[in-house]
């Protein structure tokens, strides 16, 4: 059984998926506690794999997103083969703080390291590297990280002058340092789910 926050049909608003339809499956609980986290880990409900896939069949879409919380907490390499034998391509939104299984398709980590105690990462190597940017961050921490795509993503502290700043700073940033690219969550631009 794993514990489900929810699972909703909508787009990929941040990263090198941003625009591209996908069903999310939100996972509930974590296992750091990250300041700006936008997720009710009180909500869940148990459900089987069989419950998942069936609940996940009523949407047109192929590509499922693994996301949290933290989805390594209930995710396994016989969970991603079910869904390979349903024909999803797969996709996992981590901490890193744990091993993603090899049969992902597609890695996103996103460290949190500088901003949760205890937060060490184990997955070094990854699709993506996306870097919760906030104009004070210490980037050549993640120099330890493989990654094909590096993206940062200002942080959203709910403050619009805090906001800005970090917006500002990222582009900067990424002027600065051509190798990583901006991320922003177009799911909050558009007021989407």
């Amino acid at each position: 059984m794993k514990k489900i926050n929810e699972i909703f049909y909508s787009i990929q608003g941040e990263g090198r998926n941003a625009g591209r339809a996908a069903v999310f499956i939100r996972f509930s609980g974590c296992n750091i506690k990250c300041p700006f986290c936008d997720t009710k880990h009180q909500k869940g409900k148990e459900m089987s794999d069989l419950e998942i896939i069936n609940q996940i069949a009523e949407y047109p879409c192929r590509f499922v997103i693994l996301t949290g919380g933290e989805p390594t907490l209930y995710v396994d390499a016989d969970f991603v083969d079910k869904l390979h034998h349903k024909g999803y391509e797969v996709a996992i939104e981590t901490n890193g703080t744990n091993i993603v299984p090899a049969n992902v398709d597609f890695v996103t980590l996103s460290p949190k390291f500088e901003f949760v105690k205890n937060s060490n990462i184990k997955q070094l190597v990854c699709d993506e590297l996306k870097v919760i940017f906030n104009s004070v961050n210490n980037m050549d921490a993640y120099n330890v990280i493989i990654a094909k795509y590096k993206y940062i993503q200002p942080c959203d502290t709910g403050d619009d002058d805090t906001n800005q700043m970090h917006i500002v700073n990222a582009i900067k940033f990424v002027q600065d340092n051509p190798d990583w690219r901006l991320s922003l969550q177009l799911q909050k631009i558009l007021s989407i789910r």
